[in-house]
C-alpha cells in the first residue's frame, strides 16, 4: 500500500530539514520567497516515479515538483541523456540538465535487468503517479507498462508522453520537438513569407507536451480523490503543439486559406508587430479600434484614421504590410526609449524586444522573482527561472537543486521497504 498522506507529509518534512539552503537573490523577500505558512503545497503528499528524460517528460515532472510532489527521478547508469547535452558544462554539470530536474531526487536503475525491473514495480506500487517518454511499447516490453502497473495497484496514474501518441500510423516514430513543430504547421507559419523553415527557437514542442501532461496528471488526481480510481493518461509533442495553433487554425477553417507567415505581425490584429525605431524596435500592442485612433493621434498620423485600408481592423489586416511601411516612416525618427515612454504615458500597450541578459536585468522580471538561486554540491551558485504562478496560501516552492547521479539511490530504497542487502545487491 502507498504510503498515508499524514505519514508522506512526515517524509516530506525530513527532506526538507535536510535539503542543501536555498539562497535566493538581493531583492524584495516577500515577491520570491514561499510565503511563510504552516499550510503544506498544493502537491505535497503526491509521490511521483519518474522515468523520464531529456525535456518534455521532465518538464511535465518539474512542474509538478515545484508545487510539492515528491519526484524520484529514475537514471540509468549513465544518467539522463540531458546530462550530457551541452555546451555550457557547470563544473562538469549540464546546464540543460540543472534547469529542468531541480526539486527532484535521482535514482539509478538498470531497467534492463530483472533487478532492475523487479525495484521499479516495488516502488511503482508504493507511489501516486507513473510518468516515462520513452517510445510507445518500451515500457510494455520491460513489463512495466501501465496494464503491469495498475494491475494490482489500481489507483495508481500513469502519464506517458511520446512523440506522435500511443496509437495511429506515427506511433512508433521517434518524436523530437523538431520534427513536431514542422508537422503540426508551426514552422509554416513562423518567419517571414520570403524565408526557409523557421522553428521557434524556444523547444516549444516539447515544453507544450509537458504542460499538457501536467494538466492531465492533475487532471486524473482530481478525479482519483473523488472517485478512488487512477487512469492511464497521455500525449504527444505532435497534438500538444497542434493544440498551440489556435489563431493559425481559426484562420484556415474561417476563411478557407491556408496561413503564411507573417515576421512578428499578428493574423487577426494589426498593427500588432515590431516596428523600427532610430536605434532598434519597439513592439506595438494595438489591441482596439480605441486604441488605434489614440496611437495615430499620438504620434501625428491622424490621417490614417480615416484611410480606408485602415479604418477598421479587418482593412488593417488586410493591409497590413502597407501599414508597417506608413507607420514606420515616423517610429524610425525616434529613439525606442522615446517611443516607450511617449506610448506608456498615454496607456498604448508597448515593450522592448530584450535578449535574454536584458531579461535578467529588467527590475520588473526581478521584483517578481523570477530569477532565482540555489547551491548545488558541484557547480556551486546556479541561477533558476523562477515561479511563473504566484498563490497566496499555498505557494510552489524552489527546494533543492538538481541532483547529482544517483545522489538518492539509497535513502530512497531505504525509505520504500529495501534492505541494505538488497540496495547493495543493486547498486
Amino acid at each position: 500500500m502507498a504510503p498515508s498522506l499524514a505519514n508522506r507529509r512526515t517524509l516530506n518534512a525530513v527532506r526538507l530539514a535536510l535539503a542543501l539552503p536555498t539562497k535566493q537573490l538581493a531583492i524584495p523577500t516577500a515577491i520570491i520567497s514561499p510565503m511563510t505558512t504552516q499550510l503544506p503545497m498544493p502537491l505535497e503528499g503526491m509521490t511521483i516515479l519518474d522515468a523520464t528524460q531529456v525535456m518534455a517528460g521532465p518538464f511535465c515532472t518539474l512542474l509538478l515538483a515545484d508545487m510539492g510532489a515528491e519526484v524520484i527521478k529514475i537514471e540509468k547508469p549513465d544518467g539522463d541523456d540531458s546530462r550530457r547535452i551541452g555546451p555550457p558544462f557547470i563544473e562538469g554539470e549540464s546546464a540543460a540538465f540543472l534547469g529542468i530536474n531541480r526539486n527532484k531526487q535521482s535514482v539509478v536503475l538498470d531497467l534492463r535487468t530483472d533487478a532492475g525491473k523487479a525495484a521499479f514495480k516495488r516502488l511503482a506500487a508504493q507511489v501516486d503517479v507513473v510518468a516515462e517518454n520513452y517510445r510507445p511499447g518500451t515500457m510494455a516490453r520491460l513489463g512495466l507498462g501501465p496494464e503491469d502497473l495498475r494491475e494490482n495497484h489500481p489507483e495508481l496514474i500513469y502519464v506517458s508522453v511520446s512523440g506522435f501518441g500511443q496509437t495511429g500510423p506515427y506511433a512508433s516514430r521517434p518524436g523530437y520537438d523538431l520534427v513536431a513543430q514542422g508537422m503540426s504547421g508551426m514552422m509554416s507559419v513562423t518567419g517571414y513569407p520570403d524565408s526557409p523553415p523557421v522553428k521557434v527557437s524556444i523547444p516549444i514542442g516539447d515544453l507544450s507536451a509537458g504542460m499538457f501532461a501536467a494538466y492531465g496528471v492533475l487532471s486524473a488526481y482530481i478525479h482519483r480523490l473523488k472517485t478512488g480510481q487512477g487512469q492511464v493518461v497521455e500525449t504527444s509533442l505532435l497534438e500538444s503543439a497542434i493544440a498551440l495553433t489556435v489563431w493559425e487554425s481559426a484562420e484556415l477553417w474561417g476563411s478557407g486559406q491556408t496561413p503564411q507567415p507573417k515576421g512578428s505581425a499578428h493574423r487577426m490584429v494589426a498593427p500588432y508587430q515590431a516596428l523600427a525605431t532610430s536605434d532598434g524596435y519597439v513592439n506595438f500592442a494595438i489591441g482596439n479600434q480605441g486604441i488605434w485612433e489614440r496611437f495615430c493621434k499620438a504620434i501625428g498620423l491622424d490621417s490614417l484614421i480615416d484611410d480606408p485600408r485602415f479604418a477598421s481592423n479587418p482593412t488593417r489586416v488586410q493591409h497590413y504590410q502597407e501599414l508597417a511601411t506608413e507607420l514606420e516612416r515616423t517610429t524610425i525618427t525616434k529613439t525606442s526609449a522615446e517611443w516607450l515612454t511617449l506610448c506608456l504615458e498615454i496607456g498604448i500597450p508597448a515593450g522592448p524586444i530584450y535578449d535574454m541578459a536584458q531579461v535578467y536585468q529588467d527590475p520588473h522580471v526581478l521584483e517578481r522573482g523570477m530569477i532565482q538561486q540555489l547551491q548545488h554540491p558541484i557547480a556551486g551558485l546556479i541561477n533558476h527561472i523562477g515561479l511563473p504562478v504566484k498563490m497566496s496560501l499555498t505557494p510552489g516552492q524552489i527546494r533543492i537543486p538538481a541532483p547529482v547521479l544517483g545522489q538518492h539511490t539509497q535513502q530512497v530504497l531505504a525509505r520504500h521497504g529495501f534492505t541494505p542487502a538488497e540496495i547493495a545487491e543493486l547498486i
